[in-house]
């Protein structure tokens, strides 16, 4: 073996004393072009030193035995063992091996251009350059038509993208290379593959965006701008899945190469809605264009294959600020628009309905109306939709800012209905009832629907609405009782008799007030069980003196009696306002009590409980006992002002409805 290297190279044979270093100062370059030149042929050199030798065997890990193979027969001699196959540059391209081809390139320009001196000028090795820069220049185009079909599904060679991502990496590497040595670069370096891959896959991106692959839907009725939105949509919502499911194998993980993609497909889905955005939009692709932005394209990053690879809070909204709020602006003026016209129309039907003299429907035997119920209606459904399509709660809720108004016009024809006074009157009146709770419901229960400032105008509306209806129904059961009223202010008040007619009275007139829904009903039972029990507290506070203990007495026992009838009246009509007996009783303790202590703690606990009772109202009661003396009386008034730290937590008002001089 010896003699034939020596006859064929000049130096001596290896067995001479001869170190590795002066071989390769002598001899490297020209076996370096020699190696060169066979390589593309198709065969390699295997003689170079193993500090040299660039495809030498790896060495057995130690330990192993060589001898045998894994199975227990010896290993294949030298003759017997299969040659090893080295691809060239062209067949490694054929194949698509693109790492391999891109190595065997960074090779060749390592010995070309590292080990060359300075004083050998690169004319000398013009040819092998060229070649070079040829071979990169068909490596590179085949790089690029790799990196375009990987979006492809039913076209992409994953084999063959993996490949050229490494040969795109070892390119990267080899740039950092260049710039710590002390020798001329070749004139591709640095080449910026990653550059050139990221710029191939954004004008990729670009032009399946702009050119779609996926079928169209059915456009009939579609506006050209829905078309398209909805085209570009489902391609990239196809590209993204197809990016994760077979794309990301063939990058390593930390190229984030799932993060890059959907930014790209974001940019330019957004720059391509950015030029519609741009110009004016009817109301219906308005609409459409914010559900994209909004809803649609959300719901695509949330996929459950997509929600784990990609950092959707890194890309944000598809359009800007500033191009979001005049269509946002849009939407919701059309909105508010037309929750106003639906409001008039249905408050203008039910305005109609009465003029002609028609009495509200029945349902269960109670009077109702469709007004609320249609308001409440289309008020959730446009807030609820509209927070969908502007992607926020408190934007959704300007549909509503004009609600008040709206209220307001409710509230007049309330006013008409009682200022009117038409047969049909007091039945609209039950029936508004119903949607006045109807509305207060929603309203408590539904914040979301409202902006606070107009709810609460509202509930205020509403407010003053129950208390006309109460009294528009109430005040001529009033005038029928008023007669027995008057009585209980003279001397005959503590005639049993005096107060039972007032009780048949009254069952007599809570008959005709029937007819609201039962919850109405309660409530207006217990207004006027409020108001009887307060009209009978002013004629007591005004009737006669209570000279004598016996009268005073006798006094606390027909009060009390008084109590617990009118209690039973109303508790069996439907009223729930049991508390009312308890301060009629309290009032009758007091005309009982003669220790001047004793008095002072039961008007305390009446204070404590109703915080609106009054100096006033506690000397008009310690006047009817004619025993009690002005001192007395200042000392019992003054025990008022230890319960006022109470006062505010106390929600029940009774004695500012009973007026006293």
């Amino acid at each position: 073996m010896c003699s034939k290297l020596c006859c064929c190279f000049p130096f001596r044979c290896c067995r001479e004393e001869d170190s590795s270093e002066h071989f390769s100062d002598r001899w490297f370059p020209i076996l370096s072009r020699i190696t060169m030149r066979t390589e593309t042929d198709g065969f390699r050199l295997n003689f170079l030193p193993q500090r040299f030798n660039l495809w030498r065997t790896p060495r057995a890990p130690a330990g192993v035995n060589n001898a045998a193979s894994t199975d227990g027969h010896p290993p294949p001699s030298e003759e017997e063992r299969p040659p090893t196959v080295i691809l060239t540059f062209e067949q490694n391209l054929e194949a698509k091996r693109l790492c391999e081809a891109g190595q065997q390139l960074i090779e060749r320009e390592e010995r070309l251009f590292g080990e060359i001196k300075e004083s050998e000028a690169l004319t000398h090795h013009e040819e092998e350059v060229s070649k070079l820069a040829a071979e990169r220049r068909a490596l590179e185009g085949l790089l690029l038509q790799t990196l375009r079909l990987s979006p492809g599904l039913e076209e992409v060679d994953s084999e063959a993208l993996t490949s050229a991502v490494k040969a795109v990496q070892q390119e990267e590497d080899q740039d950092q290379r260049w710039p710590r040595r002390d020798r001329t670069a070749p004139a591709w370096r640095p080449c910026y593959w990653k550059t050139l891959h990221d710029s191939t896959l954004r004008s990729l991106v670009e032009e399946r965006m702009d050119n779609p692959s996926t079928p169209p839907a059915d456009q009939t009725g579609q506006s050209s701008i829905k078309a398209d939105v909805c085209t570009m949509g489902r391609q990239l919502k196809e590209d993204l899945l197809h990016v994760v499911n077979v794309v990301k194998g063939c990058y390593p993980p930390e190229s984030g190469i799932c993060d890059f993609y959907a930014g790209l497909y974001h940019r330019t889905f957004s720059a391509r809605l950015r030029k519609i955005a741009d110009f004016g939009l009817e109301d219906k692709d308005c609409t459409f264009l914010l559900l994209w932005v909004n809803e649609h394209y959300p719901q695509i990053l949330q996929k459950p294959e997509l929600a784990g690879e990609i950092d959707t809070e890194a890309l944000g909204k598809l359009l800007p600020e500033e191009l979001l709020r005049p269509l946002e602006d849009q939407y919701l003026s059309k909105h508010q628009e037309e929750l106003t016209t639906y409001i008039g129309r249905v408050l203008e039907e039910a305005k109609q309905k009465w003029n002609n003299g028609e009495e509200p429907t029945r349902e269960d035997g109670c009077f109702v109306s469709p007004v609320s119920y249609d308001i409440i209606q289309i008020i959730n459904g446009m807030v609820t939709s509209a927070e969908k399509v502007v992607g926020d709660r408190q934007k959704a809720q300007e549909i509503t800012r004009h609600l008040k108004a709206l209220m307001q016009r409710f509230k007049n024809f309330q006013n008409d209905i009682i200022r009117q006074n038409k047969a049909n009157s007091r039945s609209a009146m039950k029936a508004n009832l119903g949607c006045i709770e109807q509305f207060r419901d929603v309203l408590d229960n539904k914040r979301h629907l409202f902006i606070e400032d107009v709810r609460k105008n509202c509930l205020h509306v509403l407010t003053d609405m129950k208390q006309s209806a109460h009294a528009y129904l109430l005040n001529p059961v009033h005038e029928v009782l008023k007669p027995h009223y008057r009585k209980l202010g003279t001397s005959d008040w503590l005639n049993k008799n005096l107060f039972e007619k007032l009780l048949v009275g009254i069952e007599k007139e809570l008959q005709d007030l029937q007819g609201s829904v039962e919850s109405c009903h309660q409530e207006l039972l217990g207004q006027l069980h409020k108001e009887v029990t307060a009209e009978y507290v002013k004629r007591l506070l005004k009737g006669v003196k209570l000279k004598t203990t016996e009268q005073q007495r006798k006094a606390y026992v027909t009060v009390k009696d008084n109590a617990e009838s009118l209690y039973d009246v109303f508790l069996k009509m439907g009223s729930e306002e049991v508390w009312l007996k308890d301060i009629l009783i309290k009032i009758a303790e007091v005309l009982k009590l003669q220790d001047l202590p004793a008095i002072q703690m039961q008007v305390a606990s009446l204070g404590t409980e109703y915080p609106d009772l009054s100096e006033k109202h506690v000397s008009a009661l310690l006047k009817l006992k004619t025993n009690i003396t002005k001192a007395d009386r200042n000392t019992v008034k003054d025990i008022l002002s230890d319960t006022r730290e109470q006062q505010f937590a106390v929600k029940r008002v009774f004695f500012a409805h009973v007026q006293v001089k």
